[in-house]
């Protein structure tokens, strides 16, 4: 509605996990590091947590997108709130079974059979478990354990990574035995103000926008308000814009950004 009073090639704070719009915070930067190198190396399992918003599912896309499909298989499971079989039948699923069997059995069968299949074909296997945190079933976190049991000559047969809010890190640590196997572990935290600033920067440019639309003072409340998370900065940078559109101004000011805010309730 607004982009082409702004001159954009499309909205810059859309809250939807698109790589090419990740911003590299050292903090998201060395996330992703990590979990490559995790990935790449066969380390089994990695954990990765932050507040609602902070950019796990995004870096989780990016991460898909690092890795190259020749060589990678990846199921993302964004809805993890299912029971045990269910859970295994969609993991089956995302790797190429089209009908994954219906009893247990029988699909712990179809998956190692799909992982041995991968390892000869010279692919990698990856399961991303995103939302973790939902999880209520602790018998849940037992069956992604038992996952990482399918080994072959001493190499694990896939890679988990587990993403989630921070209350995921006391439900791995109740499991110890899944505890132990995490190879490695971040915590995502809110951006400082000066990658506030940065972030939205980067998404004007993205969207090739001048990267001089928010006044600094605006920025500033911006960050206030945000805490400095990145979902509450793409829906107040949002509305911004269209208040900014509305008033046929030339920039956001902070004005703008505190009818916004007030508009939000926030």
């Amino acid at each position: 509605m607004y982009e082409q009073y702004w001159r954009f090639n499309e909205k810059p704070f859309e809250n939807t996990p698109d790589p090419k719009f990740l911003y590299n915070s050292p903090q998201h930067e060395e996330a992703l590091t990590r979990l490559l190198y995790v990935v790449k190396e066969g380390k089994g399992a990695g954990l990765l947590t932050g507040v609602y918003g902070c950019g796990k599912t995004l870096l989780a896309r990016a991460l898909m997108k690092e890795l190259e499909n020749s060589i990678y298989k990846v199921a993302l499971v964004n809805n993890p709130r299912l029971d045990d079989v269910e859970l295994l039948r969609i993991i089956c699923y995302y790797l190429g079974v089209n009908e994954p069997p219906v009893r247990k059995a029988d699909i712990l069968i179809t998956l190692e059979k799909v992982l041995q299949n991968n390892l000869n074909d010279g692919k990698k296997t990856v399961v991303v478990i995103d939302e973790a945190h939902a999880i209520e079933d602790k018998n849940i976190f037992e069956e992604i354990r038992l996952l990482l049991n399918y080994q072959f000559d001493n190499k694990f047969l896939l890679t988990l990574l587990i993403l989630g809010q921070p209350e995921l890190k006391d439900k791995i640590e109740s499991n110890k035995q899944l505890n132990q196997r995490i190879a490695m572990r971040f915590y995502l935290e809110a951006l400082a103000r000066a990658e506030t600033e940065s972030y939205i920067r980067h998404r004007l440019s993205v969207c090739g926008g001048n990267t001089e639309i928010f006044a600094p003072e605006a920025i500033a409340a911006i960050h206030e308000r945000s805490g400095g998370i990145p979902r509450r900065i793409n829906q107040l940078c949002d509305v911004s814009l269209l208040t900014g559109y509305g008033r046929q101004s030339s920039s956001v000011t902070r004005e703008i950004v505190e009818e916004t805010i007030k508009s939000l309730s926030l």
